[in-house]
């Protein structure tokens, strides 16, 4: 099958596969003498495992590590159950400091009870306030939003 047939197949965009290729996680496809990538039934099945991954927020190299083992499967899995118990660690560290960010939401929304005008907004006053003083809303605000849009820099 073709590339757009993968994607469709697997409701994966086009690009997304071409990254998944460049990294190595999909193998490279043979191709057709026009250049076509070609891909079979493994191509289609080791894709959606990375995606069935990636939903669980996994990053790239706990995923490599998965696929290794996946390709062996004689190996024996000890390494696999670390891995998962690493990566629920972080969930939970994640989760504590969703935590935190929502009671740091909830105290910066109390600033306002109402209408007002930008120059009264109590929660204008109190972002301004924050980025003064970071710890009036808690030291890991900074922290908790880097964590939401890079889990691919964490250790593990």
């Amino acid at each position: 099958m073709k590339i757009g047939d993968l994607a469709k197949a697997t409701n994966t965009p086009v690009e997304t596969i071409r990254y998944y290729e460049r990294e190595q996680l999909l193998p490279a496809p043979a191709r057709t003498d026009g250049n076509y990538r070609i891909y079979d039934d493994e191509h289609t099945q080791r894709l959606g495992f990375i995606r069935r991954c990636r939903s669980l927020d996994m990053t790239l190299d706990e995923i490599r590590s998965l696929l290794k083992f996946r390709d062996a499967p004689q190996d024996d899995c000890g390494e696999v159950n670390q891995l998962l118990d690493d990566h629920i660690g972080h969930v939970a560290s994640r989760i504590a400091e969703l935590k935190m960010l929502e009671k740091q939401l909830k105290a910066l929304r109390l600033q306002c009870g109402g209408p007002e005008s930008a120059s009264a907004c109590g929660i204008l006053q109190g972002l301004d306030t924050a980025a003064l003083s970071p710890e009036s809303f808690g030291q890991h605000a900074g922290h908790v939003h880097g964590t939401l849009h890079a889990p691919a820099k964490r250790a593990g």
